[in-house]
């Protein structure tokens, strides 16, 4: 039986945000799938460190990156520091982000705005050029970033500008997609529902019981329910003439 995954064999990925959480997961499923993975923390080095040590036990090869893409200059050094392990860079994954915390509109101020963007907008947009021009190198490349169903819907209470700046992570899906076409360059991005990871830390129980509530599969997701998309955006072979698309992985939370 033909393995279409195969073209994901030394392939070198960057994951961003990748000790834990959903990050870690798809890492790891790189790692075991034949790529070259960086993966990225930032303050949990020690999980980190984990997920290298998981993807080293399935025969994988990976190294530990570290630093605060909130920062241009770190996203670049990150890109920069991937090519130098592994002597190109042929799948960018946009995963770090967070909601930071919850907070009602009125409580929004400049200094927790400002650390919601940097976090979800300027990382993603900084990351994406330092790759470019390897892509534009090589010719080819892959960019995949984590949006959310909350760049969707509005997301849930207190998340206001959290999910606005996943709605922009979409459109700009949307918008390199057509820019780097000719550089032999797909994008793409995974909307993840509702999942349980550190992400949800500060959800309270009732909370997540709604939300549930709101999910036809009647539960919560898994980061390894999510690590299907990020593989399957990846390969050429199953994903080739798929573009500037939004994947939604939410248990029919939202059908778009």
């Amino acid at each position: 039986m033909k393995n279409f995954l195969e073209d994901l064999i030394g392939k070198a990925v960057l994951v961003t945000g990748s000790s834990t959480g959903i990050g870690a997961a798809v890492a790891i499923a790189f790692g075991q799938a034949g790529a070259k993975v960086a993966v990225h923390c930032n303050k949990s080095r020690a999980e980190g460190e984990k997920v290298v040590a998981a993807i080293a036990g399935a025969g994988g090869t990976a190294v530990l990156l570290s630093g605060d893409v909130c920062r241009s200059a770190e996203a670049k050094r990150l890109v920069d520091e991937t090519v130098a392990a592994f002597g190109r860079i042929d799948v960018l994954v946009n995963n770090a982000g967070g909601l930071v915390k919850r907070t009602p509109p009125e409580d929004n101020d400049d200094a927790f705005v400002d650390a919601v963007m940097d976090l979800n907008i300027r990382s993603v947009v900084a990351a994406s050029r330092a790759a470019i021009p390897y892509f534009a190198q090589q010719k080819s490349g892959n960019i995949i970033t984590t949006g959310s169903v909350a760049g969707r819907n509005g997301g849930g209470p207190g998340a206001s500008i959290y999910a606005s700046t996943k709605g922009f992570v979409h459109t700009f899906t949307k918008s390199l997609a057509k820019e780097l076409v000719g550089h032999n360059v797909r994008v793409n991005a995974v909307a993840p529902g509702v999942i349980e990871t550190p992400f949800h830390a500060s959800t309270t129980d009732a909370m997540k019981e709604a939300f549930k509530k709101g999910i036809p599969m009647g539960r919560l997701g898994t980061a390894e329910d999510l690590v299907g998309a990020y593989l399957f955006l990846a390969s050429d072979t199953l994903a080739g003439y798929v573009t500037g698309q939004i994947l939604d992985v939410n248990g029919g939370q939202l059908m778009p």
